[in-house]
């Protein structure tokens, strides 16, 4: 029996861009306040969560056709890489640099390289918890 499920699928579109839209602020807040990759990538993983468990896993497989363990590998190579790239430079591991660059719409902004580390730290998070959740619902 299939329930109707109108008012949760229309919610889900709402609240999971807001999910989606503080997900990315925390993310990218993380270098000065609390926040980064890993929390940045549990907020953008509840998301994926939400649409898995409201919508079917086809319809949302054919919508995010992403394989998310290799999701999870790809963050694991590019924050060991940031590691990997400081001892190739000849400072020590995971050693950050930043520079103020002037950007055309940001105006002066300081770019350092632990986002890059942040943002595999990210994805490795969100591979990782939505493989973990369509692991449990496939065993049903």
């Amino acid at each position: 029996m299939k329930i109707n499920d109108v008012i949760l699928r229309t919610v889900t579109k709402i609240v999971v861009f807001i999910i989606l839209t503080f997900g990315v602020y925390l993310f990218l807040s993380g270098h000065h306040k609390p926040g980064g990759g890993f929390i940045g990538g549990l907020v953008l993983g509840s998301a994926i969560v939400l649409l898995y468990l409201t919508h079917s896993i086809e319809s949302i497989s054919k919508s995010l056709p992403f394989d998310f363990k290799l999701v999870a590998a790809l963050g694991v190579l590019i924050a060991t890489s940031t590691g990997f790239g400081s001892i190739i430079l000849g400072v020590p591991f995971l050693s950050q640099s930043f520079g103020y660059f002037d950007l055309p719409i940001f105006g002066k902004t300081e770019l350092t390289t632990v986002t890059i580390f942040e943002a595999g730290v990210a994805l490795t998070v969100v591979g990782v918890v939505v493989t973990i959740i369509l692991s449990i619902r496939e065993d049903e």
